[in-house]
């Protein structure tokens, strides 16, 4: 029987490949999609020489070749998959075209740059309109090498009351997150987009002129357990509990990620919250995708019982794992926010100063990785400080420096060692050879020896070593004691005042480290 034309013709590419997207740089480029079984598919990546939306090209726009290609055949399963050449970043706008038989398919406005995924709860989700300086970011919205796909989800915002026959029947992983196409940054589409995401990509691109996209997927009070893959929690001994259904009643998810599950669902059913969810419906569909690196603003919600805080560092590095795995990057980057500060009287902070330290113990578990500090933004009784600007551009340090290669310091303070003798105990840190500081001016606070009273501190000279190399210029800060403590505590409580900063004045990370006999020299 002969084919219908529509049959003969039939075509599709994943969803994710629209207008005004950004296609990797420097890795193979993966497109793929469906069609009629035995056809052929050609795919065309044409650079458009005549037009840029960088008027200073770069170098690689000027040598972008005018057309690379690649043909595939639709396997018996209706899927297609071909791979492009790597290509160079460009500021040259670009098209896609996919031909098979008389059907195709335009993708045009395309840059090469650099992907990264959002992920978190809803200080990562938290968007542009509702962020302190939104009306003045306005004025430089207009950002054509910086592109968004942001997605809508289900079930946003429902609190309090159960999901509707149709919100359930969104819950479905494939169409938990709504059709979206990409967009190209401006007054009217930044709007919605993740503000810290925003601030980020923006400080890279006003950095490096390479083309950004963003790709947001996070949900507001999401745990880590739904970025991670069911089977990976499976194989690990230490969190195989967390997959065991029934997930309202399993004591291994955090209690409050359980009670408002028990909110929105009568059955333990798909929901954003369970293991595994977010990870199947939004990420999983990624993973052909070649990326540049990933972002997270999450912990709240596995903040609130301690069991739940002394597994998140590992719990991070099997998530991250995972997903090197899954994208077959395995320097794939890794930069997330450490919770800020809050006070325990209105919100169940009071373990925030502990889970900030696994936090920060998580650059020591996870290579490639880097950790904005933010807790001199916080506030008292809110849970949602509506200043993102500083958190985007504080995780953008880490990018900038370790990705895009710029001298430029990523970090406040982080302890390398204390070491005590002759009455007097010094701490030495990273990021600072440049010297210490308060923000304010003022006397040195914030330093406590056992977790509650606080002790007099200062900056003096001192002696830096990191790996073979010593610099005697460096500062320390020393505290007088009588005896050797076992541990020296900064900013150990969950809102917290500790005003030690570098001379870029980013703040030091809370934290809590053994104390050592220094060796005679």
């Amino acid at each position: 029987m002969a084919q219908s034309s529509s049959e003969a013709d039939f075509l599709s590419v994943n969803k994710i490949f629209t207008n005004h997207m950004v296609l990797q740089r420097d890795q193979p480029i993966h497109i793929w999609g469906k069609g009629l079984p035995g056809a052929t598919v050609r795919v065309e990546l044409t650079a458009r020489r005549d037009v840029s939306v960088n008027l200073a090209a770069s170098l690689s726009d000027a040598a972008a070749s005018r057309q690379v290609s690649a043909v595939a055949r639709v396997k018996g399963d209706s899927t297609w998959s071909v791979y492009l050449p790597a290509q160079a970043a460009s500021t040259l706008l670009h098209d896609v075209k996919i031909i098979s038989g008389k059907k195709n398919i335009l993708i045009s406005n395309v840059l090469l740059g650099d992907i990264w995924i959002c992920i978190g709860q809803s200080n990562m989700e938290w968007p542009m309109q509702r962020e302190m300086y939104y009306r003045e970011a306005m004025a430089t919205a207009n950002q054509p090498l910086l592109r968004f796909y942001n997605p809508t989800y289900a079930g946003k915002n429902v609190f309090n009351q159960y999901f509707s026959d149709s919100v359930l029947q969104m819950m479905q992983p494939e169409k938990f997150f709504a059709p979206t196409s990409w967009q190209v940054s401006d007054s009217n589409s930044f709007r919605a987009m993740s503000a810290v995401a925003y601030y980020y990509g923006k400080s890279i691109v006003t950095n490096t002129q390479v083309p950004i996209g963003l790709i947001n997927l996070s949900i507001a009070g999401a745990p880590l357990e739904t970025f991670i893959g069911v089977d990976a929690l499976k194989s690990d001994e230490r969190f195989a509990a967390k997959a065991i259904e029934p997930w309202l009643t399993n004591p291994a998810i955090p209690v409050w990620v359980k009670e408002r599950g028990n909110q929105n669902l009568r059955a333990g059913t798909n929901h954003p919250f369970k293991p595994g969810h977010v990870y199947e419906a939004g990420l999983k569909p990624l993973f052909p995708l070649a990326i540049k690196g990933m972002i997270n603003y999450q912990g709240e919600s596995n903040a609130q019982e301690l069991e739940r805080v002394w597994e998140y560092g590992a719990l991070t590095q099997l998530m991250v794992q995972n997903f090197r795995g899954r994208f077959q990057q395995p320097m794939l980057p890794y930069f997330f926010v450490q919770l800020s500060s809050i006070d325990s009287v209105k919100y169940k902070g009071q373990y925030w100063h502990l889970f900030r330290d696994e936090q920060r113990k998580i650059m020591e578990r996870v290579s490639y990785s880097g950790m904005a500090v933010c807790t001199d933004y916080g506030l008292k009784d809110n849970v949602h400080p509506t200043n993102k600007k500083i958190v985007g551009e504080r995780l953008a340090r880490w990018a900038l420096n370790k990705e895009y290669g710029l001298s430029i310091v990523p970090s406040g303070p982080l302890p390398l060692r204390a070491e005590y003798a002759n009455g007097q105990l010094q701490i030495t840190f990273n990021h600072a050879i440049d010297g210490l500081a308060t923000a304010d001016g003022k006397p040195l606070r914030g330093f406590s020896l056992d977790g509650i009273h606080e002790v007099s501190a200062r900056i003096q000279k001192g002696r830096l070593q990191i790996g073979k190399a010593v610099s005697s210029g460096s500062e320390i800060v020393v505290i007088d004691c009588e005896k050797q403590p076992e541990y020296i505590y900064y900013d150990w409580k969950p809102y917290t005042d500790g005003n030690l900063v570098n001379r870029e004045q980013l703040p030091t990370s809370t934290f809590k480290i053994k104390v050592h006999l220094k060796k005679q020299q």
